[in-house]
Parts: C-alpha cells; sequence; structure tokens
C-alpha cells in the first residue's frame, strides 16, 4: 500500500511543498475544475473528504472576506466539520497564549486550521508547538496548519491559486513564465510569496513596477535572483512601457499607502499614477496580455480600472474563482483523500549545511611565542587575545561591533580592552584582548563564531598560544536567549509575548534569514542590545 505524503502536512510557506508536489497539486485542480464545470459528481466524490466528523477550523485574527469564505465554501464541499473561532470575543485577544489556544482546539478533534494573523511565522510556530503536543499527550494526531496569510510575509494559497490561473493562460505549461509585478511590492505578501513560488517555472523573468516607496524590499530581489530569475526594476508603468520587452502577464496590487505615515500620504496622488493602468496605455500592450490581481480593489482609486472589466484583459475574476477550486483540493491532499498515486520527490526541511565553522589551528608547526602586536597591543602572559574582528569595516564600525562581543560573550567585567589597528593591505581591524584565566567550551565557540565570523580567537598560557581557533560564518544560529528578530511583527520578536526562541539561518549570500518571519539580518543584527 503506497504511503500519502500529503496527509497531515501544513502549508506555512509556498516552500512547504516541493516543485514536483506543486505540479501534481496543479494536475488535480485541473481535473476538479473541469468535473465541476461538467457536473460530473462521480469524479467530484473523489475528491470529498465526506466525514462529518473531520475538523476544519478556521481562526482569522486579520479582517478578511476574500480568503475566508473561499476556505469556507471550500470546506463545505468536502462535508466536514466546519468551526470558526471568534476573535472579538475570544479570550485570544485578551493576552491568552497562541500556543495554549491551538493546542487546546487541537484536542477538540479538529485536524486542519485555516489561520489569518498580523503575527509574522505563527503557522510555523504552532506547526511546531503543535507537534510537541501531540507527543507529549499521546494524541492520534496531529493538527496540520495552513496559512492564510500572515502579515507582509506570505500568503501560500494565494500563490497556490496565482500560479494555477498563470498555468491555465500558458497552456498548463510549466517551461517558462514573463510577469509584470504591479503596485505596492513592499506591502505585498501575495508577490513576496512569487519569490519562491514562481520556482514552480523552468524559467522566469520578472519586471518589478513600483516607485521607490513601494519597491520590493531587497531580501525579496535577492531571493529572486538566487532562485535564477531574470529580474527588471521600473519606477512606473509609462517606464516600463518604454522599454520595449514587455510580458503578456500583468500582476497588480493595491497600494496599501495608509500604512506608511504622512508623508507618503502628502504624495499619494503621484505614487498612484506611477502604478495605475489608463485607458491611454491599451494599444501599447501585446496580444493575448492578461491582468490579475489578488482582489479586492481599491474603491476609489483601482490600480486595473473598471473599464476594463469586460475587455479580454480581464483574467482577475476567474482567478478568484479558481482560489475555492485550489483549496478545495488543498484540504483534499491534506485529508488524505486525494494524493495516494503521486510518486514525486517530498519537500523536505532545507539542509543547512553541515560543515565545520570553528576551525582549529595546528600549532604543532607554529611558533610557540605571541607576536607583538602593533599599535599598543603587548603580549599577553595568559588570556585570550580576539583578532582580525569585522576586517574592512570602518573603525566606528568595528568598535561598536566589538562592544557587542564583549558583551555577548560575557567578557566585559575582565581587565583588558579592545584596539583597532590597520593592516598593510589598508583594512582596519579591531581586537580583543582580555589577561586572566579564561576557559572557553564549545558553546562559547559558537556564540563566538556567530558573533564574530572570520575572526581568530587565541587562547595563551604562560607566554604562549595554546589553542587557536578560527571562525567561519555559521549555517544556522539558534539556541541563545540573547538573540532577537528585529521585526516586531515576528511571533519571535518579544513584543509578540509568546517565548519563541529565534533561530536564524545563512543564506546563499550570507546574510541569515529568520526561520520564522524570513528577515533577512547581517549577524551584526541578530543580537538584543545592551543598555
Amino acid at each position: 500500500m503506497s504511503v500519502n505524503v500529503f496527509r497531515g502536512r501544513s502549508l506555512t510557506v509556498i516552500e512547504d511543498l516541493s516543485i514536483e508536489e506543486r505540479r501534481y497539486f496543479f494536475k488535480k485542480v485541473r481535473q476538479l475544475k473541469d468535473a465541476i464545470l461538467a457536473n460530473d459528481e462521480a469524479t467530484l466524490d473523489l475528491f470529498r473528504i465526506d466525514d462529518p466528523d473531520f475538523g476544519i477550523y478556521e481562526v482569522f485574527l486579520e479582517d478578511s472576506t476574500r480568503t475566508k469564505e473561499s476556505f469556507r465554501n471550500a470546506a463545505k464541499f468536502h462535508h466536514a466539520k466546519v468551526s470558526e473561532l471568534m476573535c472579538s470575543s475570544s479570550s485570544i485577544n485578551k493576552g491568552e497564549s497562541y500556543a495554549d489556544t491551538f493546542n487546546m482546539l487541537s484536542g477538540y478533534s479538529n485536524t486542519i486550521f485555516i489561520v489569518r494573523s498580523k503575527v509574522e511565522g505563527l503557522c510555523r510556530y504552532l506547526d511546531e508547538e503543535s507537534a510537541e503536543y501531540t507527543r507529549r499527550n499521546s494524541l492520534p494526531v496531529k493538527p496540520a496548519f495552513i496559512n492564510a496569510g500572515d502579515g507582509k510575509h506570505e500568503h501560500p494559497t494565494q500563490e497556490l491559486l496565482d500560479e494555477f490561473t498563470f498555468l491555465e493562460d500558458n497552456g498548463m505549461d510549466f517551461s517558462s513564465l514573463h510577469l509584470a509585478l504591479v503596485g505596492d511590492l513592499y506591502h505585498g505578501r501575495t508577490v513576496h510569496s512569487k519569490a519562491d513560488g514562481l520556482k514552480v517555472f523552468d524559467h522566469v523573468k520578472v519586471d518589478l513596477i513600483a516607485p521607490p516607496e513601494l519597491a520590493m524590499p531587497d531580501s525579496y530581489v535577492e531571493k529572486m535572483k538566487e532562485n535564477g530569475f531574470e529580474v527588471r526594476a521600473f519606477s512606473s508603468i509609462e517606464e516600463y512601457l518604454e522599454c520595449g520587452d514587455i510580458a503578456t502577464k500583468w500582476y497588480f496590487t493595491r497600494p496599501q499607502l495608509e500604512r506608511m505615515g504622512e508623508r507618503i500620504l502628502q504624495k499619494q496622488d503621484e505614487l498612484r499614477k506611477s502604478i495605475t493602468f489608463r485607458r491611454e496605455f491599451m494599444d501599447r500592450l501585446k496580444e493575448g496580455t492578461k491582468f490579475y490581481h489578488p482582489l479586492p480593489r481599491h474603491k476609489e482609486h483601482p490600480t486595473i480600472p473598471t473599464f476594463l472589466d469586460n475587455t479580454s484583459l480581464n483574467a482577475w475574476e476567474r482567478q478568484a474563482i479558481n482560489g475555492m477550486y485550489c483549496r478545495i483540493v488543498l484540504l483534499s491532499l491534506i485529508a488524505g483523500r486525494i494524493g495516494e498515486d503521486y510518486d514525486g520527490p517530498v519537500r523536505e526541511k532545507r539542509n543547512i549545511g553541515d560543515e565545520e565553522y570553528i576551525v582549529s589551528v595546528d600549532l604543532s608547526k607554529r611558533s610557540k611565542e605571541v607576536k607583538n602586536y602593533s599599535e599598543g597591543v603587548h603580549p599577553i602572559d595568559n588570556g585570550i587575545v580576539i583578532d582580525h574582528i569585522c576586517k574592512g569595516d570602518s573603525p566606528s564600525e568595528i568598535r561598536a561591533h566589538m562592544r557587542l562581543i564583549s558583551s555577548v560573550l560575557g567578557i566585559d567585567e575582565g581587565r583588558g580592552g579592545e584596539w583597532i589597528s590597520r593592516g598593510a593591505d589598508g583594512q582596519y581591524k579591531g581586537i580583543i584582548f582580555r589577561p586572566g584565566d579564561y576557559e572557553l567550551g564549545r558553546k562559547d565557540l559558537k556564540r563566538l563564531a556567530a558573533i564574530a565570523p572570520k575572526c581568530t580567537l587565541n587562547i595563551i598560557k604562560d607566554g604562549k598560544v595554546t589553542e587557536k581557533y578560527r571562525t567561519h560564518i555559521p549555517p544556522r544560529i539558534y539556541n541563545f536567549d540573547d538573540l532577537c528578530c528585529t521585526n516586531d511583527a515576528c511571533i519571535s520578536h518579544p513584543s509578540q509575548g509568546e517565548g519563541v526562541s529565534p533561530s536564524f539561518e545563512r543564506t546563499p549570500d550570507g546574510h541569515f534569514a529568520c526561520v520564522y518571519c524570513g528577515k533577512f539580518h547581517t549577524y551584526k543584527e541578530i543580537w538584543k542590545r545592551r543598555g
């Protein structure tokens, strides 16, 4: 008997499904949609959960109409038990722990939770926490979590329906996609999901159309490039049309200017004009062009004006209808009703690398004497010297970071000091020296690598270097109580009060991405600041 790899799976970000799994998903959505349009009840029954005791729980901590009702109708298709947490009257708005709330509800035979929240990374955290809760209490089934949108982070089910609609207009061809993203690319979680979501296509070209105030965050642009996308940027539709090589698929989003302060509101007319399609642009579009929008449009300032509703450009209405079809199939997969015939690769947790990032230097062929550090740093008989700190940075940046290193390593109270040196190559570097007896264990070395990668640690006894280590950038930084994601909307941020331990994974370009909200940081930015 084959194992259904979809049963009980959570969808917290679009990458929770592999490319092959998503392609299989789209095949099933096409099959379901054809059956609905043909009123083929026999085929539809193959998708239905058809179990009144199967619990699907909607928890919308943020207002929603389109996503909420789409899921509600998808759940009703399945003849399953559908419940809703009334957040306005729930103690979840009185400071109750998210983990306690969802763990309690999972004990009431609820199998799938659909969660919309302003808190970024909430579903990822709940998925992890519920696994532990299920284990501790020997529950038969761990609930699955579907992210129905979390702050500015992701909206993976919207991404699925967007991709399916693009595919329909591509003749279900995965070979290439040329897409223009137009509008508020800074706040829009639906466009942020595309940085990984569009990998389902073999070759991707993305044109980003937004004024600087609404531009796609650098972290998502970098991720697109890492994923092999060809990326171009334009400040307005007018500028884009001048380039000649324009896409046949345009994806518009609503500008959320109300979230950006008075300075932006003062120039809102100019900003809206740059990302709103105008009648005068019609004859400059390519034949077969389609427009998409996650809906709803702004009633006073729609980026896709209503005069386009009855034109062939209108793909946004079909896109919205496809939402229910995609969510029906997603629920069917997670329930294990379909999916047993899938035989492709399964999405696994990303391998973050097992390379050694703390390297012990062989001292057997080196001089036993401590070198005489330049510019005033004298040899010490016993203690530690941390060298090559932040090499290449400015002196002020190095000094600020050495203060943080000293605090993080717990060596603030010791004798010694810090120094800025300049090498023969003209680059500055920092040196921390502490005389005394220091015993540094493996965890201390991990902290050093995390706070000062590419440095050198010398442990000195009786005037000789007895141990020497070089640090590299760790693949992952976690399990330290003084870490902090800088995004205050992240579930791991102290302001959320959930006590979630921050965790970061190294990106290909050497940044550290929060595992919950995805925000990019440098290694200097992930530590709580003292004082």
